[in-house]
């Protein structure tokens, strides 16, 4: 079986900002993806700055990228990591009103 696209989506919001929403589950688990995902959920600027990040590439396991900081990011579920990222993206929107 190949990688199923669980979610691919990209959103542009008011202003021009992007929202990418991309999951994919794997074929197998692995000792670094050991939920089955591999994904990359992220909202920049319409000139394409990062604002925030959530991914999992390959040796850096899940993590998220909030502004220049990256931290480890603690994966229970697709719905939980969707929840997590979109507060991210409504703390950030509510800043700037």
């Amino acid at each position: 079986m190949k990688a199923r696209v669980y979610a691919n989506q990209k959103i542009k919001l008011p202003g021009g900002s992007l929202v990418f929403v991309v999951i994919w589950e794997l074929p197998e688990r692995s000792d670094e993806r050991p939920h089955g995902f591999k994904y990359r959920l992220s909202y920049c600027t319409a000139d394409g700055i990062t604002l925030v990040r959530y991914d999992n590439e390959l040796g850096k396991g899940d993590h998220k990228h909030y502004g220049d900081n990256e931290a480890p990011y603690e994966f229970t579920d697709v719905d939980t990591l969707l929840k997590d990222f979109w507060r991210d993206v409504d703390e950030i929107l509510e800043k700037k009103e």
